[in-house]
């Protein structure tokens, strides 16, 4: 019996044929591996979603060195807490020596050793009897009663204060009605059944209607908002909650829930004649609206690194190395962008072109690999939108302000578990509004809540929101 003898050409197909799939499936559970090691610092994914973080690497020259202490670093300056004014002292004890035998030696100077302290009082509220006198008919023995203050009718029980601090317990502090109901009879001593909040916070929620409004009607004249949207939940189905931030400290943030996540809720509270910038991520509402209306757009960069971050996980070498390259090209642009203040305007407009040429060459030289090539498209359809605020010095190249402002919103959600109908979605769009918006402007957000429930209990304007009203 004869043996054939392959060649090595036959060998080497064999081999290709046999190994071919085998190294195709490798690469794609690869690809799938990297897939799911996503983070909040390769993906979008919230850092909620990192169950296990790495240990971050220790850098080699720190290694050996002993742990810094907790506390007050030695050379860091005391932090000390500045006294109460005399106008806000309501007692005052003075402690001296007794007994002549001290005094014969020591001389009592017109200076004192102060220690202030705060403390609660055994009662912390006050009740008021607001009575109304009755008069009765001399011939038709009709009984009618004085008239009472606005104020008063409408508030019932739970005075303007009151109303507030519950208000700001539901909305600032994450307090359920049943934690409310035992502080208010743990602490202040006062015996409120849920019901009764119920209707408080009802009443703090119509009160904030016409400060909300105006924020609605102003929004549109921003000349930068800056936008995002996450999910919310009400009885098992998903909403949207969506964020409007106009920046600085006359600006405002606003909030709003919503079924949809789609374009049409940006026209809707931006309108389709917006001539401001809006900031936001590379999500496909935000691109529908820039093509339906040709609105002018600040992407995202912190969404665009997470995204190159991901190619350099993974185990294709070229999509690697162009990651890696282009986070390079990145830093160095944005550490061009920091100088903007340090050096002459025509040198840093120089810096900036070449830092965004550079950017901008080595991603048109992608590699033919699928991520890729969609960080290509991004910059071959959008990149005046991704650059705007090399030209602009108002606009952030981020979405972070508004990122930022979600934190309560999402412990809201977490703790809540979302609300359950129409009146749970106005309160929480009104008091988030409220909150983030009197954070920005450095404002007390308890003392716009009693201005607001005493405003609308007495009938007068609400106070606003706006630093400036026109």
């Amino acid at each position: 019996m004869t043996r054939r003898l392959y060649t090595e050409e036959e060998v080497r197909k064999l081999i290709d044929e046999a190994t071919g799939p085998l190294l195709a499936q490798i690469a794609q559970l690869k690809a799938e591996v990297a897939r799911l090691k996503k983070d909040s610092s390769t993906s979008s994914k919230p850092p909620s979603s990192d169950i296990v973080k790495p240990p971050r690497k220790q850098n080699n020259s720190r290694r050996g060195r002993r742990k810094r202490k907790p506390g007050g670093q030695p050379g860091h300056e005391r932090y000390e807490r500045t006294p109460f004014p005399p106008e806000e002292v309501d007692k005052i004890w003075n402690y001296e020596w007794s007994g002549s035998a001290w005094l014969e030696e020591w001389e009592a100077l017109d200076e004192f050793q102060t220690i202030q302290q705060v403390e609660l009082l055994p009662k912390l509220f006050e009740v008021t009897e607001h009575r109304a006198r009755l008069y009765q008919h001399r011939v038709t023995g009709e009984i009618v009663a004085a008239t009472l203050p606005d104020e008063v009718v409408s508030g019932g029980l739970i005075g303007p204060r009151m109303s507030a601090l519950i208000a700001y317990q539901k909305g600032a502090c994450h307090m359920s009605y049943r934690v409310i109901q035992t502080f208010l009879s743990d602490v202040v001593g006062l015996e409120v059944c849920s019901g009764q909040l119920v209707k408080i916070v009802g009443k703090a929620r119509r009160s904030l209607a016409w400060s909300y409004q105006e924020l609605v009607t102003a929004l549109p004249l921003c000349s930068m908002v800056n936008v995002d949207e996450t999910g919310h939940p009400e009885n098992g189905k998903k909403l949207w909650t969506w964020g409007f931030h106009a920046p600085g400290p006359n600006g405002f943030t606003l909030f709003h829930i919503d079924p949809s996540r789609s374009s049409d809720v940006l026209k809707e509270f931006l309108g389709e004649t917006f001539s401001g910038v809006v900031g936001c991520d590379y999500h496909s509402a935000y691109r529908k609206f820039l093509n339906d209306i040709g609105a002018t757009m600040q992407f995202c960069w912190s969404h665009l690194i997470r995204d190159v971050k991901y190619l350099t996980t993974l185990s294709d070498r070229v999509t690697r190395n162009f990651g890696e390259r282009l986070l390079k090209s990145i830093k160095q642009l944005f550490r061009v962008w920091h100088q903007r203040d340090e050096i002459l305007p025509n040198l840093w407009d120089r810096a900036a072109e070449r830092a965004k040429r550079a950017v901008m060459d080595l991603v048109l030289r992608a590699p033919r690999r699928t991520e890729a090539q969609n960080i290509k498209a991004r910059f071959r359809k959008h990149a005046k939108h991704y650059f705007r605020f090399l030209e602009n010095d108002g606009v952030e190249p981020t979405n972070n302000a508004m990122e930022q402002r979600f934190r309560h919103v999402v412990i809201d959600r977490k703790i809540t578990q979302g609300t359950r109908g129409e009146d749970g979605r106005r309160w929480c769009e009104r008091i988030w509004t409220v909150l983030a918006t009197c954070a920005q402007q450095g404002r007390s957000a308890f003392k716009f809540l009693e201005e607001s429930i005493l405003a609308y209990f007495t009938g007068q304007t609400a106070p606003s929101l706006i630093p400036n009203p026109p």
